[in-house]
């Protein structure tokens, strides 16, 4: 059971605690949490690759749930949720957008990071009215110069992580310095601790090569018109993303009118989870205006 329809349950705020529900649309049976304050217009989580529910860190999601409806969900062929991974961004903004209207909603906030932040802007390209303010964080534009090469990077933290039994988080999202490492481990800790449930299936290897290909040809392809995003967007990234080029971080602001960007510096891909403290208010507070 969640809060929805009971006036007398208390409001969940713990994102550990939140429990999780099905909703079906176009055949696929999306599985997704929600929690905070509902009413009004909600925040939906778009996740990352290889993600599932489980992915996201409480720490930032708890504090945007504090005063805010938050929504997290598995895309189609992700975690629980049944089908196949969509071969392209666009089919999964497609998805997202099924998932929302089966919600009930026609207006959204939106808080992204890396490949969500991509499934958002196509979300928005094709939908403009649908979203109201965009939280864009680790992620790049369409066409972004080496966001093709993702893949190649991947794989190869990937099998690092392997030789050491490490989380290829540890890699991918953060420095390897003493600082990263640190930040590393209590991200990893913050995302894998105990829950009031059952966890989330795990990402099957062929829906993350399938993201990984959509990855590519969303980093050839050609470039969404940025200008004509009126959304208030909050952008933010660490100043040595290997995953998502930094330096596409400030592309997108300087293509978003009015964006604010926000650079965290000695960190990587990961670098708002690694400045959570920083970083969880100003996005908590940029969708609460």
């Amino acid at each position: 059971m969640n809060a929805k329809g009971n006036p007398n349950q208390s409001v969940i705020t713990s994102y550990v605690e939140a429990p999780t529900s099905t909703v079906t649309a176009n055949g696929v049976n999306f599985v997704y949490r929600e929690l905070g304050p509902k009413g009004g217009i909600p925040v939906v989580f778009f996740v990352h690759l290889a993600a599932t529910l489980d992915y996201w860190d409480p720490r930032i999601v708890d504090a945007i749930a504090e005063n805010r409806h938050v929504i997290t969900f598995d895309q189609r062929g992700v975690g629980a949720s049944t089908g196949e991974v969509p071969d392209s961004i666009e089919a999964m903004a497609d998805d997202a957008y099924a998932f929302i209207k089966a919600l009930g909603f026609d207006k959204i906030d939106v808080f992204s990071f890396s490949l969500g932040g991509m499934v958002a802007q196509a979300l928005i390209a094709e939908r403009p009215d649908l979203v109201r303010k965009l939280v864009l964080t680790g992620t790049g534009p369409k066409g972004g110069k080496d966001i093709d090469k993702v893949a190649g990077i991947t794989y190869f933290d990937i099998l690092k992580a392997a030789l050491t039994r490490s989380d290829p988080r540890e890699f991918l999202f953060f420095n390897r310095d003493a600082k990263g490492k640190r930040a590393a481990k209590a991200y990893v800790e913050r995302t894998t601790g105990s829950r009031s449930e059952v966890r989330d299936a795990p990402m099957a290897l062929k829906g993350f090569r399938t993201q990984l290909k959509a990855i590519q040809k969303y980093g050839r392809g050609t470039p969404h018109d940025l200008s004509k995003f009126t959304q208030p967007t909050l952008i933010a990234n660490g100043d040595n993303d290997r995953m998502v080029p930094s330096v596409l971080s400030k592309d997108m602001h300087g293509r978003i009118k009015g964006s604010e960007l926000i650079i965290y510096p000695d960190s990587g891909h990961g670098g708002v989870f690694q400045f959570h403290e920083q970083f969880a208010p100003i996005a908590a507070e940029f969708l609460s205006r």
